[in-house]
């Protein structure tokens, strides 16, 4: 495992990679090339040739020049604990300032969401997974973390882009099916396969996975009480070398996951709950709740990338469709919370993204591009509620149904232009302006500036210092229609009646970091890296409702800033790297979605600054791992990894006024590869996730927009075989 500087590549980027350093030169414009004519390559070396030529000249058009990037390689994810078998979000967390939430949730750098994912540069719209990871582990060659001031190429989703290169089959032919599982009743077939023919490349990865431990445990317990999870998800990716110049390229893929929603275990509603009677029933013990909510998401990307001599141009369509379905505990829900909700949601997306590198001379790459994406929202909600007088009590036993159905349409339209400078061999500039329009639920947009700098001012120091202006609507899927007059007089009536449409978030943004490679030391690098963001209409969610379905809200005023520091060591078969990072992410004046407040706690924040609940002051992580090459153990890896924080916002004297206690996470692996005679490779390996047992709150069911408690994941033993073929 290794953290390492890369230098004015990614300027102010570090790297997290396994093996082998993992390299990255300045991305530029691809170099003169055969002419478009040239028939395709047919042999296998003419395709692995071309085929790296074609993914350099498609990074060439979306440099991350000034930003500040981290990079795990496919590697690095098979050294961590648990491998490829562990969600996606386990992956990011162990990146600098990256924040751990319930229902999968991450944090990066003060943000609730506000994360853009892209599969080989093409972005993947938005969608409703709360709990789902769509995207596995299994299908990524490279992540990359692009955060900071982000040159002009990327907006709306402005916190972190989360780019991931698709493993493709074209560098290595065959396939592998592993079995996985052991506690909180685990177990996980999967399979990938890839390979070349014809000059066409494709890959293919599946899996199925059940648990008892769906959803983080409500009691801490490390065998909740109706927390089973069945999650299967495909992945493919094809494409055709045309010729030396051009390539198109197909990916698509879906998941399908439904959770139980766990439950606290010794609450009786007629203790416990809100006082409802239920024609004439009142008691209902929660360890006999049956909630469940189903995740389904499918999404396609079709490229046609176009590189001769100085001008590489990429022109993409995408597509992606979601759907949230909650059915609630009828009679459980009415007796505790007096309201039980069924809730369907769908969005679907589509768009067109054109993106191209012009390279003007050897000081000068010019890059541009034009995204337009149209979204449809469809939300219906069945109620039931109870009948009540002004003071909140029951006027009848019997429950009636409040029906609400809305749709709507969203569109969003992205240009910018940029230039790369290169000033002098140690100086480079970057420079550009994003227009970005959105017109939905508001029609609002911003032209945005964008300016980066990077220095070497000497051998194996790389300083960078960055401004953005950014603009991100709030995210148009979880936009609620106005409701609130459906429930007034009834037991699912809001804290309040005022209901402002969620505004777009717009922010200054600056950002100064510096690398320096320790000479002395091969393979250790040290980093450091310092933000601070100014906001209007700072975006923030939460959940308010019994589905766990997320509400945007905005704070007038925003302010956040912190501090990343890092240090990766890559030398011989050692991999280690640590990271620590201090944020501080407030908020003031709530200005939409105010129905969701309680009155008094809107009257506190509109003049005075609150943590936002998500806000953790420290986060840290650190990992190491030892491949053994020669001997009695050669084949053999150890390691082992951690997540520290120092805890989430909870309720105080003042909203958000107390943070959870801290906690820390250590994590176990060990793997060995056996090459059996005419059978080939076999890898065996285990893995013990907090190890020493750590029972520790990620929420405790109090702030502002928070739900029921969260801990995380007790002790767990798992072992895993893996036939390569």
């Amino acid at each position: 495992m290794n953290w390492r500087a890369v230098g004015l590549a990614a300027a102010g980027s570090m790297a997290l990679s396994g093996g082998a350093a993992f390299a990255q030169t300045l991305p530029q414009a691809a170099p003169p090339s055969t002419p478009a004519a040239a028939s395709a390559p047919t042999s296998v070396a003419d395709i692995v040739v071309t085929a790296r030529r074609l993914d350099a000249a498609r990074l060439s058009i979306q440099s991350a020049l000034g930003a500040t990037t981290y990079t795990v390689s496919d590697s690095t994810i098979q050294a961590l604990p648990g491998g490829d078998n562990q969600a996606l979000n386990q992956v990011v967390l162990q990146l600098p300032g990256a924040v751990q939430d319930g229902f999968g949730q991450l944090h990066i750098r003060g943000d609730h969401n506000n994360l853009q994912f892209r599969l080989n540069g093409v972005i993947l719209p938005e969608g409703l997974s709360v709990f789902g990871q769509t995207l596995s582990p299994r299908l990524i060659e490279r992540l990359d973390l692009i955060t900071g001031a982000l040159p002009a190429q990327y907006g709306l989703r402005t916190a972190g882009i989360i780019d991931l290169t698709t493993k493709s089959g074209v560098f290595k032919n065959g396939g592998q099916v592993s079995v996985y599982g052991g506690s909180h009743g685990t177990y996980e077939p999967a399979f990938e396969y890839g390979g070349s023919a014809d000059g066409g490349n494709f890959f293919v990865s599946g899996d199925f996975r059940r648990t008892q431990l769906g959803i983080e445990s409500v009691d801490g317990s490390s065998t909740p009480n109706h927390d089973r999870a069945d999650q299967a998800t495909f992945f493919t990716y094809l494409d055709k070398i045309l010729s030396a110049n051009d390539r198109i390229a197909v990916t698509g893929g879906y998941s399908n996951q439904r959770f139980q929603i766990p439950n606290p275990r010794g609450l009786d509603a007629a203790t416990d709950g809100a006082g409802y009677t239920l024609r004439g029933q009142t008691a209902f013990p929660s360890e006999a709740l049956n909630e469940t909510q189903r995740e389904t998401t499918g999404f396609f990307q079709a490229s046609f990338l176009h590189d001769d001599g100085p001008l590489t141009v990429q022109a993409s369509v995408f597509g992606r469709y979601s759907s949230l379905t909650y059915r609630p505990d009828v009679t459980g829900e009415l007796l505790f919370n007096g309201q039980a909700q069924a809730a369907a949601k769908k969005d679907t997306s589509f768009g067109l993204q054109t993106e191209g590198a012009y390279r003007l001379n050897d000081s000068h790459t010019v890059r541009g591009g034009l995204i337009i994406q149209a979204e449809r929202g469809t939300s219906r909600t069945a109620t039931q509620v109870f009948r009540v007088d002004g003071s909140g009590s029951q006027l009848s036993d019997a429950p009636i149904t409040v029906a609400d159905r809305s749709a709507s349409n969203n569109y969003l339209y992205s240009l910018y232009l940029q230039d790369e400078w290169l000033i002098t061999p140690e100086l480079t500039l970057n420079y550009g302006l994003r227009a970005d329009q959105s017109e939905g639920f508001r029609s609002e947009g911003q032209i945005s500036p964008r300016i980066n700098v990077v220095w070497r001012p000497l051998e194996g120091t790389t300083v960078h210092a960055g401004y953005a202006r950014y603009f991100s609507p709030p995210p148009f899927e979880l936009v609620g229609a106005p409701t609130v007059a459906l429930f007034q007089g009834t037991s699912a009536a809001s804290p309040g009646t005022q209901d402002t449409t969620p505004f777009a978030e717009r922010s200054n943004y600056y950002d100064v970091g510096a690398q320096q490679r320790i000479a002395e030391l091969p393979g250790l690098t040290l980093g450091v890296d310092a933000y601070y963001r100014q906001t209007h209409n700072l975006i923030d969610e939460g959940q308010f409702g019994a589905p766990i379905i997320l509400t945007p809200f905005n704070y007038r005023d925003g302010r956040i800033y912190g501090v990343e520091l890092s240090a990766n060591y890559n030398h011989g078969p050692w991999l280690a790297y640590a990271n620590f990072a201090y944020s501080k992410a407030q908020g003031r004046n709530i200005v939409s979605s105010q129905f969701s407040f309680d009155p008094a706690d809107l009257a506190y924040i509109q003049n005075h600054y609150i943590y936002l609940d998500h806000d953790q002051t420290y986060t840290g992580s650190a990992g190491v791992s030892y491949s053994f090459k020669e001997g009695f153990l050669a084949g053999s890896q150890l390691g082992a990894d951690l997540i520290y924080g120092s805890g989430l916002r909870t309720s105080g004297a003042v909203p958000n006024g107390n943070s959870l206690p801290d906690y820390a996470q250590v994590n176990l692996t060990a793997a060995h590869t056996f090459d059996l005679p005419y059978a080939g490779p076999l890898k065996v390996r285990i893995d013990v996730v907090n190890v020493g047992d750590a029972r520790y709150f990620i929420r405790d069911g109090s702030g502002i927009g928070v739900g029921a408690p969260q801990y995380g994941a007790r002790r767990g033993v798992f072992a895993g075989i893996t036939k390569t073929f």
